[in-house]
């Protein structure tokens, strides 16, 4: 439709101007609105409130805390050793920390900078080393290719997107204004679930590499995805309004990737 024209130059001209990062070991052209400093700032004060929270439970001695921190340091190095050999190096400051959090929760995350948290809910299924690494290595994955930034981008333009319709169909009749309105906005939302499923499978290729070099095979990442799978006793909702791709998608994406990952492989 023409009053979409200049809504989609604009967004095409803010998209060739700034869309200049790129993820490494993936090659892939990223949006980027927003600068690391600020998102690994913001994410280090999140990080240290959540782990100072009276709530937050964090277990510091053991060894399920020791094994957290020794997977994620062998993760850290390896992957520092890797950007540093392939021109990386200067461009990412991290201030690596691993911590283990009482919670039933089945889940790990990482956030920019570094700033990485198991939940002891999930050890009885990472109940391995390797294990383990799959998980953190997906988690980090999301750090490396500075996902978090990412997804501020999108929603940044996609804010502007919304302006610039509203402008483009301001002498349209109120209906149409809602119409039009609804269309961009279910549009747009089908459109980063799309996005954020891609970036779960550039997580999944990132962290596959990662704990390759970290010393830990690859091909424990099937069978831990299996054992998340087994997790879900819920119906699963359709995959194209998920955050995340479908288990089985998932695995299947994972058993294509690892001829790759084994190429960085050091036992």
């Amino acid at each position: 439709m023409k009053i979409f024209k200049p809504a989609l130059l604009a967004i095409t001209m803010v998209i060739a101007l700034f869309s200049c990062s790129t993820v490494p070991l993936t090659g892939r052209k990223q949006l980027s609105l927003v600068g690391d400093a600020e998102v690994n700032q913001s994410a280090a004060a999140s990080y240290s409130q959540l782990l100072s929270d009276p709530k937050t439970k964090v277990i510091s001695n053991g060894t399920d805390a020791q094994r957290v921190k020794r997977i994620g340091n062998n993760l850290a190095i390896a992957i520092e050793s890797y950007l540093k050999a392939n021109g990386y190096g200067d461009q990412y400051s991290f201030n690596w920390e691993f911590n283990l959090i009482q919670s039933s929760e089945v889940n790990a995350w990482c956030m920019p900078g570094g700033k990485v948290a198991v939940y002891s809910g999930l050890l009885p299924v990472a109940n391995s080393d390797a294990y383990l690494a799959v998980v953190m290595g997906h988690e980090i994955g999301h750090a490396i290719a500075r996902h978090s930034a990412e997804r501020i981008s999108q929603q940044m333009l996609v804010q502007g997107g919304g302006a610039l319709v509203g402008a483009a169909t301001a002498d349209r009749s109120q209906a149409t204004q809602s119409a039009i309105g609804t269309l961009y906005g279910v549009g747009t939302q089908l459109k980063l679930l799309s996005y954020s499923r891609a970036q779960e499978s550039e997580a999944d290729r990132l962290g596959l590499t990662f704990m390759a070099m970290a010393g830990y095979d690859p091909h424990n990442a099937v069978a831990f995805w299996q054992r998340m799978a087994a997790q879900n006793k819920g119906g699963a909702q359709p995959e194209f309004l998920s955050t995340h791709p479908a288990d089985a998608t998932r695995i299947a994406n994972i058993q294509n990737l690892i001829p790759e990952a084994m190429k960085y492989y050091k036992k």
